[in-house]
C-alpha cells in the first residue's frame, strides 16, 4: 500500500470526495465542511481557498486549511487545520479536526493525517496543538496519544464529553 499524502482538494476530486462525504455523513461526520447540495464543485473549491486565506469569514470563524488524506488516488479522509483558536476552539474544538472513511479505518490513516497536520500547524508558528475528541472515541484517543498528545482535561460540549489533548508539533 502506498503512503498517505495530505493535500488540498482538486477539481478532479469531485466524484471521489462526494462519495466519501456521503459515506461519512451516514456516520454522522461531515467530510466536506460547508458543502451544500446545489453548490458547484468549482464554487466549493473557491470557498475552501477563501477560508484558508481568511477572506470573507463569518463572525467567530478563523482561517483554516482543508486537506484530504489520499492513498493510491483514493480519498481516505480529511483534516481541517485551524490557524488559531477562538474561545470556543480553545474549549472543545482545537487546532485540528480529522476523520477517516469507515472502510479505511484501523489502517493507520488517522495517525498519518494527524502527524502531517501537526507539520502544517507547526509551519503556522504553533508549538503545541490542541486536538480534541469525544471521551468515548477509543480510536481517536489512541491516535492522539500515538502522536504524543498529553491529556489536559475533559470538558462538556452540549452534553458530550470532549477530551482535550496538547500535542507537540516539533
Amino acid at each position: 500500500m502506498a503512503a498517505l499524502t495530505l493535500r488540498p482538494l482538486r477539481a478532479a476530486d469531485e466524484a471521489e470526495a462526494l462519495r466519501a462525504h456521503d459515506e461519512l455523513a451516514a456516520d454522522g461526520f461531515e467530510l466536506l465542511l460547508g458543502w451544500e447540495p446545489g453548490l458547484s464543485w468549482a464554487d466549493y473549491l473557491v470557498a475552501v481557498e477563501r477560508t484558508e486565506q481568511g477572506v470573507g469569514l463569518a463572525p467567530g470563524r478563523v482561517p483554516a486549511s482543508f486537506r484530504v488524506g489520499v492513498v493510491d488516488d483514493r480519498i481516505v479522509g480529511r483534516a481541517s487545520i485551524r490557524h488559531r483558536l477562538t474561545p470556543y476552539l480553545l474549549e472543545v474544538g482545537g487546532h485540528i479536526g480529522y476523520g477517516v472513511r469507515p472502510a479505511d479505518r484501523r489502517q493507520g490513516h488517522a495517525t498519518a493525517m494527524l502527524r502531517l497536520s501537526l507539520d502544517l500547524v507547526r509551519d503556522l508558528g504553533v508549538d503545541r496543538a490542541l486536538v480534541t475528541c469525544d471521551d468515548d472515541n477509543v480510536g481517536s484517543i489512541r491516535t492522539i496519544e500515538r502522536c504524543g498528545g498529553e491529556l489536559e482535561d475533559t470538558r462538556s460540549d452540549a452534553g458530550v464529553l470532549k477530551r482535550r489533548y496538547w500535542v507537540p508539533t516539533g
